[in-house]
């Protein structure tokens, strides 16, 4: 067994490594999500803090890690008789993005339950967890179910597996730590809710804690025994200060007056539910206990704020998450009444609890994150029609319009891609549609399909009695429909012709539109942009519809527009993309008004790069941009070549009566 880097060596991350510590004082602060850019040691500080946790004494045998003293009586290896444990160490388990649900929840044997009437259970990652730690790295990339069923089990302290009527339910409380890099896309806010603290990490701009950073990992990857050996004083002493907080912790008092802070606090930043409160309040206790106090101060409730209010606060959907620390001590200080507190500038004075770290850590700095928001930008009017004119001139970026809801655009046919709530596809959960031999491992029994499979062989078996006689070759398993997620695809018109009458500052508006539809879908986005003479892509296909919503915040215009740039850079991307993930289909939202200039022939160009897409069974829109009183409907012709449909941004509207809802189906192409 590999030796873990030493916890107290890791250098900076105050944030991150105090959310693991309250957990491991407190679980039930609910867990931990680490969010931050790649390489800044969030896997190797969850996987260190397993040699921190005291180890736990389990039952021999029960494959649940039941406690000897209390052991869980539904467990599926019970009844047990009260007796002396073994002790082992906790344990880290990993959950894999890739897991299916039998891996994380266990699986039940179909065939012995109907057939025997025997509850043949496989425990899975949520058993092995019990009573230590669950680790899910990029969490945000794992599908959604799955999500749901981990947090619902950490929420409930228990995990339930029912197939068919049969249902096995075991303790499975653990410390929840979920790492994530948002650029590769956000969880759901119901999602983020449901872990209890977040903490944001960033690597340091200090050249000399970077320098530190280095000097600790190469010494760790010379010799990995010797380096833990130089650290293990300070393991050890952290060891023990965890074990003395949680004996402390039941003692800690939590007044009123530090209750009265705590809800002035969740109601001022608008956070959803109670759940917040709850966590705040917990979390308070903790840090006390952290910092060998029996009391809540003020400090405390103020850094429990921090780390447990920042995901929840009500926020758009391509806000950053964050907290007002302004705001926060102005709520804290109005509501700072006379308690029956120790005084709140007593000792700590306001300053974060120590750490544990070894005596040779150097000063930590600041985190390096920069809170300043971004600057408005001011819409431009009455600019030239440059596209038209033939200039070349870059405008400036225009702020986008109000985002409202659009109308459903979705894939025609049955796809098999990733789960989501786009177009229709075969799905592991969904209505049943049918039934199939198993292929694999089988996960969805169905019932009647399989007693209509064993009905005819029940004498052949030499049936006696009333069980029914079920061989493997029998299971179907049931075919189910629900939604897919695709690759939405924006190719946007930034050319002169759409700057001009304020148009881009609407064209924006609805693209952000169609963004925010495509966050709620869980869709991947790309996003291409032509203007001038070329096209660009902005924004390769990606999970992250914040960083799609960024990118076109600061989207210049100007020039001719070359339509056929356009639309053969979009047919390189999606090739690529259908290498990538052959399952995943893809939708083409084309944004432009249809003028094509520049070049010999930009409108046959045009039409040539459209048939391509049409040729290959590209799913097509195109947001028709033309505005004013006389029409030209270039866009429909150009949704004609690419056999699509074309919208009006009116009718793109949810709300809008004009039109019925536009959906890319078959009744759009053109008639034979």
């Amino acid at each position: 067994m590999s030796t873990p880097y030493p916890f107290t060596a890791i250098v900076g991350q105050d944030d991150l490594r105090l959310g693991l510590l309250l957990n491991a004082v407190s679980p039930a602060v609910g867990g931990v999500l680490v969010r931050g850019e790649k390489g800044t040691a969030k896997s190797t500080a969850v996987r260190a803090l397993a040699a921190l946790i005291p180890e736990v004494s389990v039952v021999p045998g029960c494959r649940f890690s039941c406690a000897p003293d209390s052991p869980d009586p539904a467990c599926p290896d019970g009844p047990h008789e009260g007796g002396s444990g073994v002790s082992r160490a906790a344990r880290t388990v990993e959950l894999p993005v890739g897991a299916s649900e039998d891996r994380l929840v266990g699986a039940l044997d179909i065939e012995r339950a109907l057939a025997e009437g025997v509850k043949a259970f496989e425990p899975g990652l949520l058993a092995d967890a019990h009573r230590g730690i669950l680790y899910v790295d990029e969490v945000n990339l794992l599908h959604d179910h799955l999500v749901d069923l981990l947090l619902d089990a950490a929420a409930m302290g228990a995990s339930y597996v029912e197939r068919e009527g049969v249902s096995v339910r075991h303790a499975a409380r653990f410390l929840l730590v979920g790492t994530m890099n948002p650029e590769e896309g956000e969880l759901r806010p119901q999602l983020l809710d449901r872990f209890g603290l977040t903490v944001e990490v960033a690597a340091s701009r200090e050249t000399d804690l970077r320098v530190e950073v280095v000097r600790r990992r190469l010494a760790y990857d010379d010799d990995p025994a010797a380096f833990a050996a130089r650290w293990a004083d300070e393991e050890g002493a952290l060891r023990s200060r965890i074990v003395a907080a949680r004996a402390l912790l039941p003692q800690v008092r939590l007044g009123d007056g530090a209750l009265r802070q705590i809800a002035a606090t969740c109601a001022a930043f608008e956070v959803d539910g109670m759940r917040a409160d709850i966590v705040m309040a917990r979390t308070a206790t903790a840090l006390a206990a952290w910092a060998g106090r029996t009391d809540v101060l003020a400090e405390d409730v103020r850094q429990a704020a921090l780390l447990a209010l920042p995901h929840r606060r009500r926020r758009n959907p391509f806000d950053a998450p964050g907290l007002d620390e302004d705001k926060l001590d102005d709520t804290l200080e109005q509501n700072s009444g006379e308690d029956d507190d120790p005084d709140p500038d007593g000792p700590g004075g306001g300053g974060r609890p120590p750490q544990g770290d070894g005596p040779d850590t150097p000063p930590q700095g600041e985190d390096g994150a920069d809170d300043t928001p971004a600057q408005s930008v001011p819409e431009q009017g009455g600019e030239k029609e440059q596209g038209q004119a033939g200039g070349s001139g870059e405008q400036q970026p225009v702020r986008a319009g109000e985002p409202f809801r659009t109308k459903m655009l979705s894939v025609p046919g049955l796809g098999e891609g990733a789960a989501g709530r786009r177009s229709r596809a075969r799905t592991e959960h969904g209505r049943t549609t049918g039934a199939r031999r198993p292929q694999g491992a089988l996960t969805k029994l169905h019932l009647a399909a399989t007693v209509q499979a064993a009905a005819p062989h029940q004498r052949a078996r030499g049936r006696s009695g009333r069980g029914l006689v079920v061989r493997r070759d029998d299971l179907r398993q049931a075919v189910r429909e629900g939604h897919e997620s695709n690759l939405v695809l924006f190719v946007v018109d930034a050319s002169g012709s759409m700057a001009a009458r304020q148009r881009m500052t609407a064209v924006k508006g609805a693209v952000l539109s169609l963004l925010l539809d495509a966050y709620q879908r869980r869709d991947k986005v790309g996003l291409v942009t032509f203007r001038g003479k070329d096209a660009e892509v902005v924004l390769p296909p990606t999970s992250s519809v914040d960083a799609a919503a960024a990118r076109l915040e600061t989207l210049p215009t100007g020039g001719r527009t070359p339509v056929a740039a356009g639309l053969l850079k979009a047919h390189d991307v999606l090739r690529v993309e259908r290498l990538r993930d052959p399952s995943r289909r893809p939708l083409l939202v084309v944004v432009t008004d249809g003028r094509a200039t520049g070049g010999p022939e930009p409108v046959a160009l045009a039409a040539r790069a459209a048939r391509l897409h049409e040729a290959e069974g590209t799913a097509s829109v195109v947001v028709d941009c033309e505005s004013g009183p006389v029409r030209l409907g270039l866009a429909a012709g150009l949704a004609g070549e690419l056999g699509g449909t074309a919208v009006t941004l009116d009718e793109l509207r949810a709300d809008s009566i004009a039109g019925l809802v536009k959906d890319v189906q078959d009744s759009s192409r053109r008639a034979a």
